[in-house]
């Protein structure tokens, strides 16, 4: 008698086990999972790094805290250094009278670039010109008189509008409108050769109240200036 296909002659037969039993009824093979490879190692590089960078940046600061009261918040330094580390007696004297600079004023001649200015004298005046061609002031004018020399090796122009006065804490500029009604003002615009002096006003119209503390002086819009106390 034939056999079924796909039986044994013998009558044997695979043993069958039912899904409740759990036993697998195929199992595949195949390359086992990749392993994730682990970030730690370079986490805790760029943890020693910040740590190296937090620390050194700290040193640094420490370091100039602790040298920022040894240095002198000035360049110049006036008499010898053992003179100002002693601090007594005729030494510590004649070092403070060395750094005491003597501050300029009317009379004085000061320098400003190819200038050398003089502050000769301050007047107040209420108005300036004519009744028929002239002007009054806001509050007051202040003239002041100047000689300007010419100390360089060529010519340069002298113009009083580049001229500022101070006053209690403020800044004021020319009035160059009421210089123009001024007889001989010579402070729009003047040209000075070498070795000449011009004798100049420059006016200032400022409130009655107020009352002058320095001038500073240009030989042009672009210097630094200097300053002549009129207190």
């Amino acid at each position: 008698m034939s056999q079924p296909y796909g039986q044994d002659p013998h009558g044997y037969q695979p043993p069958q086990y039912p899904p409740q039993h759990g036993y697998p009824t195929q199992q595949t093979y195949g390359p086992p999972p990749r392993r994730k490879k682990s970030s730690a190692p370079l986490v805790l590089v760029v943890i020693g790094v910040v740590m190296l960078v937090m620390f050194g940046g700290c040193a640094v600061l420490i370091a100039a805290l602790g040298n920022g009261g040894n240095e002198p918040t000035t360049s110049a330094v006036a008499g010898p250094a053992d003179d100002a580390e002693a601090g007594t007696g005729d030494s510590a004297k004649k070092t403070t009278k060395e750094q005491v600079v003597k501050t300029a004023g009317i009379g004085d001649t000061v320098r400003d670039g190819k200038f050398a200015f003089t502050v000769t004298k301050l007047e107040k005046r209420t108005s300036i010109g004519t009744d028929f061609l002239g002007t009054e002031a806001q509050g007051v004018f202040l003239l002041v008189h100047v000689t300007v020399e010419n100390i360089g090796d060529e010519g340069q122009s002298f113009f009083g509008s580049v001229q500022k006065l101070h006053a209690d804490g403020k800044e004021f500029d020319v009035d160059t409108g009421a210089a123009i009604y001024l007889e001989d003002s010579k402070s729009l615009y003047e040209k000075i050769n070498p070795g000449n002096k011009v004798r100049g006003i420059v006016v200032f119209d400022v409130p009655k109240s107020v009352k002058p503390d320095s001038i500073e002086l240009h030989d042009s819009m672009f210097s630094g200036g200097v300053r002549v106390d009129l207190r």
